[in-house]
């Protein structure tokens, strides 16, 4: 596949994390409502209240927004899931897993049209997982939940147990939340998802849940 855009340079210091913060927050906002085709780095910099300059700084084009945004997105959910899971450490694989599931799902509802405009139109500013170190964080994260319940799992080999319960949380939460989203509660997919994975690695024997 081409390269995808990169920005120019990565920020170290904390004011230069914040600007981009902004900058990536304004990007976010002109291409929910805008479009692609409405979206340029004028229109974010007015947005960010910054000058077009230090958009350029970090940012060649619109194009490498777009790419970051996507690697934010991973850095998020990769945040939001260490988060729940270090408030359970002694829970049971699918109180883990449903954990996971509410806090993503959570996360995909605060902005849709978002994630819509970044899934169904621009997938491919998105890096292979294999270039992107959020995606690389979840998968490894992922792999050790796995491992430390080997013991009850059916599938011997975990690492592609963790890629099929990743492509599966992943695609069917953009499908509950991404317009028009699911025609079913949000409550009751959640619960269908997390049965579906804990069927899958338990072999449909459901497990205790603590």
């Amino acid at each position: 596949m081409p390269d995808l855009p990169q920005p120019r340079r990565i920020p170290r210091q904390s004011r230069s994390r914040a600007l981009v913060d902004s900058i990536l927050e304004a990007t976010a906002h002109v291409l929910s409502e805008r479009g692609y085709a409405g979206t340029n780095t004028n229109l974010v910099a007015e947005r960010a209240g910054v000058s077009v300059g230090s958009v350029y700084q970090y940012f060649p084009n619109k194009d490498s927004l777009i790419s970051a945004l996507h690697e934010r997105h991973a850095t998020e959910m990769h945040a939001a899931m260490e988060a729940v899971l270090a408030g359970m450490p002694s829970q049971g694989l699918r109180a883990q897993l449903a954990a996971i599931v509410r806090a993503w799902m959570a996360a995909h509802q605060i902005a849709p049209e978002l994630h819509r405009v970044l899934e169904k139109e621009f997938p491919f500013f998105d890096a292979p997982p294999d270039q992107s170190p959020a995606d690389q964080s979840i998968y490894a994260r992922v792999h050790q939940l796995l491992e430390a319940h080997r013991d009850g799992l059916v599938p011997q080999d975990l690492s592609l147990a963790a890629w099929v319960v990743l492509q599966s949380m992943e695609s069917l939460i953009h499908a509950a939340i991404i317009p028009p989203g699911t025609p079913h509660p949000i409550e009751k997919t959640e619960q269908a998802i997390i049965d579906m994975l804990t069927g899958y690695l338990h072999g449909g024997q459901q497990p205790d849940s603590r």
